[in-house]
C-alpha cells in the first residue's frame, strides 16, 4: 500500500490538477495533502477533491509538512510530490516499477532545468555531497520520490523543517548504504510563484551537507583540513630552517593544530562508529 504525500503552501492554482492526475493513476493506497498554513484556497480545493487533508495553522515549512504526512501515513511506502505542477504524476508510476528492489527511488531532473544563476551553487553542493557518500548523485533534492516509510523513520530526528528535507533523506540513505535508484524524469515550469530563496536556501543546503558529513563520516571533514595544515606546517618549518635558520612560532602552531585536528577526527569517527 502507498501513501502519496503532497505538501502544499499557497498552491491554489496547481493543487487540484496535481491531485486529479494522481487519482487517475489508481495507485493503491491514500492521498494526503498537507496544507502548510496556506492563506489562499489551497486547502479548500484539496478538500473538494475528496482526499485526506491535514492543515498546519501556520506555515511551518516544506520539511515540516512532509514529516506530518509521514506520521499520518498508513502505507508501507511513501510517495512525495510537490503541488506546484513541476512534476508529472505519471512519472511516479515509473518509479514504482523499481521500488521492490530498492529502499528509495528518486526522480532525477535534468540539470538544464535549474536556472542559470543557481547552477554554480548547485554544481558545488552536488560535488560536496558526492564527496560525502562516494557516489555520483544525479539529483540531490528532487521532490518526486518513493521510499520505504520504516527506513525514513530511522532518520526522522535529522529531517529539517525547510526545503533541505529531501537533501537530508538522500544523503542519509546513501551514507548508510541503503539501496537508492535514480530514474530520469521530466520537469516542467512551476505554476505560481516559487517559495525558494536562492541565497538563503543555498547557504542552508551548504550548512546541512557539512553537518551531514560530520554526522555520518567526520573524517571526510577533519582529514583534509589536517592534511592541509600539516603540509603548510612542513613548508613553514622548512622555510624557517633553510632561510631563517630558526624555527618560528607559526610553523610550530600550524603543525600542532594539524595533529590536534587529526586526533579529533579519529575520536569523532570512533564515537560515530560506536553509536551507529
Amino acid at each position: 500500500m502507498f501513501s502519496i504525500i503532497i505538501p502544499a503552501y499557497n498552491e491554489e492554482k496547481a493543487v487540484r490538477g496535481t491531485i486529479k492526475e494522481f487519482l487517475a493513476l489508481n495507485i493503491p493506497g491514500e492521498i494526503i495533502v498537507i496544507d502548510d498554513g496556506s492563506t489562499d484556497r489551497t486547502g479548500e480545493y484539496a478538500r473538494d477533491s475528496l482526499v485526506k487533508v491535514i492543515r498546519h495553522e501556520i506555515n511551518k515549512g516544506y520539511g515540516a509538512a512532509l514529516k506530518t504526512g509521514i506520521r499520518y501515513a498508513s502505507g508501507e511506502y511513501i510517495i512525495i510530490c510537490d503541488a506546484d505542477g513541476t512534476y508529472i504524476p505519471q512519472d511516479a508510476v515509473r518509479l514504482l516499477a523499481y521500488i521492490k528492489d530498492f529502499d528509495m527511488v528518486v526522480g532525477a531532473r535534468p540539470f538544464g532545468c535549474i536556472s542559470f544563476l543557481r547552477r554554480p551553487a548547485k554544481w558545488f553542493l552536488n560535488k560536496l555531497a558526492n564527496y560525502l557518500v562516494d557516489y555520483k548523485i544525479p539529483d540531490l533534492n528532487s521532490g518526486l520520490r518513493v521510499f520505504r516509510k520504516d527506513v525514513a523513520l530511522k532518520f526522522f530526528h535529522l529531517f529539517p523543517q525547510g526545503f533541505s528535507f529531501t537533501t537530508t533523506l538522500t544523503l542519509a540513505m546513501l551514507a548508510n548504504n541503503f539501496r537508492v535508484k535514480f530514474v530520469p524524469i521530466l520537469y516542467q515550469k512551476r505554476i505560481g510563484k516559487s517559495k525558494i530563496r536562492p541565497v538563503y536556501d543555498t547557504l542552508n543546503f551548504f550548512q546541512l551537507i557539512v553537518r551531514m558529513v560530520m554526522y555520518f563520516n567526520p573524517l571526510k571533514v577533519f582529514l583534509p583540513i589536517s592534511a592541509f595544515l600539516f603540509i603548510s606546517g612542513i613548508f613553514l618549518f622548512g622555510t624557517d630552517i633553510f632561510i631563517r635558520h630558526d624555527v618560528g612560532d607559526a610553523a610550530v602552531v600550524t603543525l600542532n593544530t594539524a595533529i590536534l585536528i587529526f586526533m579529533l577526527g579519529f575520536i569523532a569517527d570512533m564515537i560515530n562508529k560506536k553509536t551507529s
